[in-house]
């Protein structure tokens, strides 16, 4: 509600706008900021958990990265959740009250992140110029007092913020903030009153932050330079700063993006406002984001750690140049064929497909789930495909990251084929289900008055049991027609995952048996899908084509573009991966590799994206459900 003052207003609550300029694009950003928030989620929390679990890493400066840690988690979530409600559901409006919550969270933590990396410099300066007293001067109430005096000092800089502007600043021009969240300058710049206070007390802010806590950080590394110059050799140098590497990363991270959005807003008025709002939402993913990966890859005591939680319960196998005969005893997988060193880079699209494929799964059946009105077959089905599309991508899941973030390829014979009968079977399984709904569809269209009479929660049911019978039936075998086989010499798959075919030609003895029962496998499940589907169009055809209107017809049709989608978007790639596994012998075997992860990982992560842009209830739903909490709140 807003009331009028002249030509001000006192407004109850705020209007964002998300990025300015790029509403059109909102639905498109939501995949890269939703990805980056559950990357930093993921990560952070992984940091808290080995931390917590490996007693040998309570030290001092494992302690400070777990202060940095819940700081990320709670900068991120501060932020992200509102603006994937702007970009997915257009909710951009915020009380007054929790508008300056919101403020004071985010310049709080930033303030408080801030002193942790001062407090981060100085336990380096103590471990590296008095290591022998290093644990006796950082002693864990130490440690617990400096991240206490980092909080108490962000509570009390950021803490008269909002104060000010509840008390000084009551009127504004207008409710609407041209920005993803409520940030200082952006709420100040609105107000009708004398804001020199509020600008001043803010400069004073940064200053005392941002520059003292630089210059004491800098102060930090002269010392520890002058003290590492004083080692004898050359390697002892280079090892010392080492240690000092992860740190001096997550500063640059945190600093470099501040400092590039800072002078962007001072001197940066003919930059385009979007590029202000994305620099300064960067500001506040970028560090949680990176500083996990960071620790993780450059600290050699949580990369081992997260390794020996990874290979838990996987047996390694030795490999010795004098063993001719390898017999079930473990299988190397591959990443990047021929550029094992290039690993690293495709593990961070891997990942964030993975971490799409969670969310836009979990977010259908959530959905599904909470709103009553969506308890109907169709969406029983889109349940069933995205507890499908989850669990095949969790299947290939921990032996990708292990492959392409660990570097550790190996697998344990037994835990390959586990893999192998889990991923053929939720593959069959998604081909069963998109029958199913192909049927739905038929059943929808050519007799919609009885569609929720002949499709009921038993007959789903069934559907749903069937599927997962067939599957376990026809994939059952292939573990043990595998088992049956010696494996001489060469044990390296080609892919970061076990296939049956993949695993088959490895074998010195004869596969026929294993080629005709596959052979026949594909033909009985997936052959003859494909054509009960086809069957389903052409009879769903038939009764569209009977409907008088055109409006009608295309109306009608329309129910099924989201499945024809799914359709396409399953078998295609398993057709092109097929194909090029048959014919293309001669194509590098990076296209090999491509082609089946596009398979395995195209779907699961486009479905949930398909569904929620084409299909009309679930999107209304999804912002029925968000703006039912609001309003409850």
């Amino acid at each position: 509600m807003l009331t009028f003052h002249n030509v001000c207003w006192v407004p109850s609550s705020f209007q964002l706008t998300g990025i300015p300029g790029l509403e059109s694009m909102h639905v498109w950003l939501s995949i890269p900021f939703g990805s980056m928030y559950l990357v930093a989620v993921v990560g952070n929390a992984t940091i808290l958990a080995v931390v917590k679990v490996e007693r040998s890493l309570h030290q001092p400066m494992y302690f400070f990265l777990c202060m940095l840690a819940i700081i990320d988690l709670v900068l991120s979530t501060s932020t992200i959740p509102k603006l994937l409600g702007i970009f997915w559901f257009g909710a951009g409006d915020i009380g007054l009250d929790a508008c300056l919550g919101q403020m004071f969270l985010i310049h709080c933590f930033a303030t408080v992140e801030s002193g942790i990396f001062v407090a981060m410099a100085f336990d380096r300066y103590v471990a590296i110029c008095d290591p022998l007293r290093h644990a006796m001067i950082l002693t864990h109430a130490l440690v617990c007092r400096l991240g206490l005096a980092a909080l108490l000092r962000g509570i009390l800089y950021i803490g008269p913020l909002p104060l000010m502007i509840r008390l000084r600043l009551p009127l504004y021009k207008t409710h609407i903030i041209s920005h993803s969240y409520c940030e200082h300058m952006a709420v100040v710049s609105l107000t009708c009153g004398d804001s020199r206070v509020n600008n001043v007390y803010g400069l004073s802010i940064g200053f005392l932050v941002l520059i003292l806590d630089s210059t004491a950080i800098a102060a930090s590394y002269v010392m520890i330079f002058r003290a590492v110059m004083r080692l004898a050799t050359p390697e002892a140098r280079l090892k010392t700063l080492g240690t000092c590497g992860s740190h001096v990363c997550a500063i640059l991270i945190f600093y470099v993006p501040i400092a590039v959005s800072s002078l962007i807003h001072r001197f940066g008025h003919h930059v385009p406002p979007p590029v202000h709002t994305l620099l300064a939402n960067f500001y506040l993913l970028i560090p949680p984001i990176l500083n996990p990966i960071v620790y993780a890859v450059r600290t050699n005591q949580i990369r081992e750690r997260l390794l020996q939680i990874l290979k838990m319960g996987t047996k390694m196998m030795s490999m010795s140049s004098n063993v001719s005969h390898v017999s079930h005893g473990g299988f190397i997988l591959t990443g990047i064929p021929g550029m094992p060193d290039k690993n690293p880079w495709l593990a961070f699209p891997l990942g964030f497909l993975y971490a799409l494929t969670l969310l836009g799964n979990g977010t259908v059946l959530a959905v599904v789930k909470v709103d009553q009105s969506l308890h109907e077959p169709m969406y029983y089905f889109l349940c069933i495909l995205a507890l499908t599309d989850a669990s095949l991508s969790m299947s290939t899941l921990p032996s990708t990251l292990s492959v392409f973030w660990f570097n550790a390829p190996n697998i344990a014979f037994d835990a390959c084929v586990t893999q192998m009968f889990f991923i053929h079977g939720f593959g069959v399984v998604e081909s069963g289900v998109l029958v199913s709904m192909a049927f739905d569809r038929f059943v929808a269209i050519r007799a919609p008055l009885r569609y929720t009479a002949i499709l009921t929660h038993g007959v789903i049911g069934k559907i749903g049991l069937a599927v997962l019978a067939r599957a376990i039936c026809v994939v059952f075998p292939v573990p043990f027609l595998i088992k049956r086989l010696p494996f001489c010499h060469a044990n390296v798959l080609s892919h970061s995952y076990c296939l049956h075919q993949d695993a088959m030609r490895l074998a010195c003895a004869s596969t026929r048996v294993n080629s005709l029962y596959g052979l026949l496998v594909v033909i009985l499940t997936l052959g003859l899908d494909v054509l009960l589907i086809l069957f389903s169009y052409v009879l769903i055809l038939k009764t569209v084509l009977g409907v008088a209107s055109r409006e009608e017809r295309l109306k009608a049709l329309n129910t099924c573009l989201s499945h024809i989608c799914a359709v396409l978007l399953f078998y295609i790639p398993l057709i092109g991966a097929t194909m090029i596994h048959r014919f293309g012998k001669h194509l590098s075997p990076i296209i090999h590799m491509l082609m089946a992860n596009i398979y395995l990982l195209l779907p699961p992560v486009l479905n949930p994206i398909v569904y929620s842009v084409k299909t009309k209830q679930i999107r209304r739903r999804i912002f029925q459900v968000v703006q039912g909490r609001k309003n409850s709140a």
